[in-house]
C-alpha cells in the first residue's frame, strides 16, 4: 500500500480510461495531462462528475496540463477510442469518431482528427478501423478490439464462428490491419487473439473482449471470463510479452458495467529525472 496514493474525487462511474487524463511525455522527459472534454460517451447525461475528475485530482498532482480546443471549441476525447505505439502512430475506429451516432465532436473530419491528434499528442500517423464489437455501448471504442503491444505490433480481436455478429466487423479490420504500416512505413506484424462465446445478461450481449488488457509495470493484467479460450488468450499475450508477468482477472461480473480492465484504469508515465513534472 506504501506505493498507493488515493485521490477523493467524486465520479459517475469507475471508467477512468474515458474521464481521466491523457498523459504525454516531452522529448526531456516530464510528463503533462490533456485534461480532454468529456460527455458521457455523448449518450449518457449523467457525467458531470466524471467530467471533472481530471482538473479536481490535478489539485493534488499539480501536472501540466491543457484543454485541447479544435475549431474554436474544446474536443471531446475517451481514452479508450485511441490506443498509441509511443512512437507517433495512433489506432482509433471511424464507427467512434466519424459516425453521426453517439457524435462526441460535431462536424469533425478525418482531417480534423488527424490534425488535433498531432497537436496535442504528438502524433504523424493514425491508423483508422471500422466498427466495434457487439454489446459495446460506447459505439466503436478501439480498445476492445486492436491494441498495440510495441511499437511494431498489434494484436486483434478475431472471431471464428461465422454465424456471430462479430464475425465479419473483426475480419474487416484484420485485413485492414494486414495492409497497414506504421509512422516510418514500416508493416505491422499483427497478431490474432480469440474471442470468449458470447456473455447475456438479461438478454443483452456483454462486451467481453480479451484486447481489453492492462500493460503495468513489469506486468500485464488481463480479462478472462470462464471460458476456454481465457488459456489462448492468456499464453498468447504471454508470448508477445515476455518480459512481462501475464496475469488474467475474472471479469464476468465487471463486465456487467460494459466495461473491463483497461476501461477502469488509466496510465501516466514517469517523468524523467531532472525534467519536472
Amino acid at each position: 500500500m506504501d506505493a498507493v496514493d488515493f485521490f477523493l474525487v467524486p465520479t459517475d462511474r469507475g471508467w477512468m480510461r474515458d474521464s481521466g487524463p491523457i498523459c504525454v511525455r516531452n522529448g526531456e522527459g516530464a510528463v503533462g495531462f490533456n485534461n480532454f472534454a468529456f460527455n458521457g460517451w455523448a449518450k449518457y447525461s449523467n457525467h458531470k462528475k466524471d467530467a471533472l475528475v481530471v482538473a479536481k485530482a490535478n489539485r493534488q498532482r499539480k501536472q501540466p496540463l491543457w484543454e485541447p480546443v479544435h475549431r474554436g471549441r474544446r474536443v471531446v476525447l475517451e481514452g479508450g477510442s485511441i490506443d498509441v505505439n509511443g512512437r507517433g502512430t495512433l489506432l482509433t475506429t471511424e464507427e467512434c469518431l466519424l459516425s453521426t451516432t453517439q457524435e462526441r465532436n460535431p462536424g469533425f473530419t478525418r482531417s480534423d482528427y488527424e490534425g488535433m491528434f498531432r497537436n496535442y499528442l504528438g502524433i504523424r500517423k493514425v491508423l483508422w478501423l471500422n466498427r466495434r464489437i457487439a454489446g459495446d455501448d460506447t459505439h466503436g471504442h478501439v480498445d476492445d478490439l486492436a491494441r498495440f503491444v510495441n511499437p511494431t505490433t498489434v494484436v486483434t480481436v478475431v472471431e471464428e464462428n461465422s454465424a456471430d455478429e462479430n464475425y465479419a466487423p473483426l475480419r474487416e479490420n484484420l485485413e485492414r490491419l494486414k495492409t497497414m504500416t506504421d509512422q516510418d512505413g514500416h508493416p505491422l506484424r499483427v497478431e490474432p487473439l480469440p474471442m470468449p462465446k458470447p456473455i447475456y445478461f438479461d438478454g443483452q450481449r456483454l462486451p467481453a473482449s480479451y484486447a481489453n488488457f492492462y500493460i503495468a509495470n513489469g506486468i500485464v493484467i488481463a480479462p478472462t471470463f470462464n471460458d476456454a479460450n481465457d488459456r489462448v488468450a492468456l499464453n498468447k499475450l504471454a508470448e508477445l510479452f515476455p518480459d512481462r508477468e501475464v496475469t488474467g482477472v475474472a471479469c464476468r461480473d465487471l463486465v456487467l458495467g460494459l466495461g473491463t480492465l483497461h476501461c477502469m484504469t488509466q496510465q501516466q508515465p514517469a517523468a524523467v529525472p531532472g525534467s519536472g513534472k
